[in-house]
């Protein structure tokens, strides 16, 4: 149904009309309203007998999950940013025991400092964990993803992260047409779980395994990815076809077949980034976008198929790693190598912490490309004046204080003076 609706709550009615037994979560910013919603739903019995379960942190959240999938109940939660930290040791158990547990990540930083807003540092940290992770670039897409989350998670048995920029879209009210539950049951068949704790049929669940067969278990685990390239574009089509949508997938080109400069991002960004690239198409510039929608699985023959035919690719990425770079930048530039294709890259890390891209400074970056004089790895609007500060306060005494503060105070000290305050 088409509606005019925050993103969480779109979210929260997509979720509920999957028919979850069991919902678990602990409140934390961006994605409470997602949980509060599907509280209401299921105190108003709206959710059948679906289970809400109270609990006292992120960690408990996903043990109960691990607990409600393993008895065969179609499990959902959702986190961001320190939840999902906390809940570490539980995450990548789910995935080891291969439990089909769907969740909301509403990307938020990770601190410290202490940031709310988006980046995608959080998810970006749990990329080994064994967990599918799908990025949306809009409300329509995240509400059509966990439809399709559920379908994927539970044919292969792993769980699905669906990755969603925190305020940027989780609190954005927009047009999205609601998947309904008549049509949902369509596409998702009755959970069938592969893991059962059943006491007419006894088995062991969360075994110590030993060398001889560690290595074969997290064999198997590198299989269900791979699986999963296979799965993720033919629920696609599916979903297409009972819809009427075409959401999801592994990769989303735009105006790419003759781009000699390819954009790669993930997740909301990708809307200022196709509008930029509209406006230097005008003008005559053979550009393009690449959206990576299945960070992981990654998808390397479809990434190295779009990039292979241009001269450059610029990623813009929420998250890096220190000391080295751009994590979707090297994913890219393995799928080009995989292929026996060279092509130059650069990377901007951008956005972190929620500052703004904005259509202006990633129209400098990209004039900055086209007469090649960006540097290998740049840092968006990265404010130097800032940084040497505080090189030359560490230089100048031995006890310089705290980073984040010294910088914070800077800044407001300086963005004072500039109102004569």
């Amino acid at each position: 149904m088409l509606k005019q609706i925050e993103g969480s709550q779109a979210i929260a009615q997509s979720v509920a009309a999957c028919s979850p037994e069991v919902v678990s979560a602990y409140p934390i910013s961006p994605q409470t309203h997602i949980v509060e919603a599907l509280s209401a739903l299921v105190k108003a019995g709206k959710m059948g007998s679906a289970e809400y379960i109270n609990v006292e942190s992120e960690f408990a959240a996903m043990s109960a999950c691990i607990g409600a999938s393993a008895v065969g109940a179609r499990t959902y939660t959702a986190t961001a940013s320190q939840g999902l930290l906390y809940m570490v040791e539980a995450v990548y158990n789910a995935a080891g025991l291969g439990l089909p547990i769907v969740m909301t990540v509403a990307n938020r930083a990770i601190g410290g400092p202490i940031n709310i807003w988006n980046d995608h540092s959080d998810t970006m940290s749990q990329r080994e964990s064994g967990w599918l992770q799908l990025f949306a670039e809009n409300n329509q897409e995240a509400s059509d993803l966990h439809v399709q989350a559920f379908r994927i998670a539970e044919e292969l048995s792993v769980p699905v992260m669906v990755c969603m920029d925190g305020f940027i879209l989780t609190h954005a009210v927009e047009q999205v047409d609601v998947p309904e539950k008549e049509q949902v049951e369509k596409f998702l068949p009755p959970y069938t779980p592969r893991v059962v704790l059943d006491p007419a049929d006894p088995i062991t669940i969360g075994a110590m395994v030993g060398p001889e067969a560690f290595t074969e278990v997290k064999y198997l685990q590198h299989v269900k990815q791979l699986q999963a390239l296979e799965l993720i574009p033919k629920v696609q089509a599916e979903f297409k076809n009972i819809f009427g949508r075409d959401s999801g997938g592994l990769v989303r080109p735009y105006r790419i077949e003759d781009a000699e400069t390819v954009i790669v991002a993930m997740g909301s960004v990708l809307g200022t980034i196709k509008d930029v690239v509209d406006q230097r198409r005008e003008a005559g510039e053979k550009i393009g976008v690449l959206g990576i929608c299945s960070f992981r699985p990654f998808p390397f023959e479809q990434v190295a198929k779009y990039l292979g035919g241009a001269k450059r690719f610029v990623c813009i990425e929420k998250a890096f790693s220190l000391g080295i770079g751009g994590i979707v930048a090297s994913h890219c530039r393995s799928a080009l190598s995989r292929s026996g294709k060279s092509v130059r890259d650069y990377e901007v890390i951008a956005g972190l912490g929620g500052r703004n891209i904005t259509e202006h400074s990633l129209e400098q970056v990209l004039d900055q490309v086209a007469a090649d004089q960006l540097e290998h790895l740049t840092f968006l609007d990265l404010d130097q004046e800032l940084v040497e500060a505080e090189l030359e306060r560490e230089k100048a005494t031995r006890r310089s204080g705290p980073i984040s503060e010294n910088i914070q105070r800077h800044a407001t000290q300086r963005a004072n003076a500039a109102r004569g305050i």
